[in-house]
């Protein structure tokens, strides 16, 4: 038998360390998705199921995505909220449509612009059209009602904050008014504005994305977070009302990988 050398041990435990570090930046965070789950409902016999989908950023259908879906569909959520970014370019809709068809139709869903189909110049007409005949309407700076197990739920869906025109006083116009108001608006920084604007109206819940954990956290530092990120990374944000949930996302921009923030899908009962 080979006598191993101290030099050859410490050499092959350096590549597997890097090893084991390019696996996790490049696979795991990436493609092994961090279920979430809170319950803040206010009457706990009448709950309403959301999932949150945030930042897909989705240009080809992957394993992942097809586990996404599945999951969905066995959770079975009375609502999907989609919070922008879900597509980079008007050619990534046909795939974004194979992904919404894998769940199940009759789960309503509601979707809001990100800043990547502004950058992207993504033909919004192509993406109302593909999200409408997946049981799901795109909002831009609008509201609407929605009914389930006696409940009446606003959602409020607020124009992406960087690339389009976020108007919080136009997407309360005729808003019928609820015992639960949420927001979904893509861009977490734009919280401080609404906070500004919001007078006796009262927000429940804010679900917002846009940062993907800050991507890439090293030691606990982010090295870059993009521009309507604000004092915002990821998480919960309850110092003041209303509070609001800032998802990580599935999907990566600029950079392909992830380290010290694993997507993640939210599911709430509110």
């Amino acid at each position: 038998m080979k006598k191993i050398t101290r030099r050859s041990f410490i050499m092959k435990g350096i590549l597997a360390i890097i090893g084991l570090f390019l696996l996790d930046i490049l696979w795991f965070e990436k493609y092994y998705i961090d279920w979430n789950y809170f319950d803040i409902s206010k009457n706990k016999k009448s709950k309403i199921k959301i999932i949150q989908i945030s930042d897909l950023h989705i240009n080809t259908l992957r394993s992942f995505h097809k586990s996404i879906a599945k999951k969905i569909n066995s959770i079975k959520p009375d609502l999907v909220l989609i919070t922008g970014d879900s597509v980079n370019s008007t050619n990534d809709i046909s795939v974004l449509n194979e992904f919404l068809l894998l769940i199940d139709n009759s789960i309503k869903k509601y979707a809001i612009t990100g800043n990547r189909e502004y950058n992207g110049n993504v033909d919004l007409n192509k993406l109302k059209d593909i999200y409408e005949n997946n049981n799901c309407e795109l909002l831009i700076n609008e509201n609407r009602n929605f009914t389930k197990k006696d409940r009446t739920i606003s959602i409020i869906g607020i124009d992406d904050f960087i690339g389009g025109n976020a108007d919080f006083n136009k997407s309360i116009e005729n808003l019928k008014l609820t015992g639960t108001n949420i927001v979904l608006t893509h861009c977490p920084e734009h919280r401080d504005i609404i906070l500004q604007q919001i007078g006796d109206l009262k927000i429940d819940l804010i679900l917002s994305g846009h940062t993907h954990g800050g991507q890439i956290n090293l030691f606990g530092n982010v090295l870059f977070k993009p521009n309507g990120s604000g004092k915002y990374l990821k998480g919960w944000y309850k110092e003041k009302e209303p509070k609001m949930y800032v998802s990580k996302g599935i999907g990566t921009s600029h950079i392909p990988i992830r380290f010290g923030a694993r997507a993640e899908m939210v599911v709430f009962d509110i």
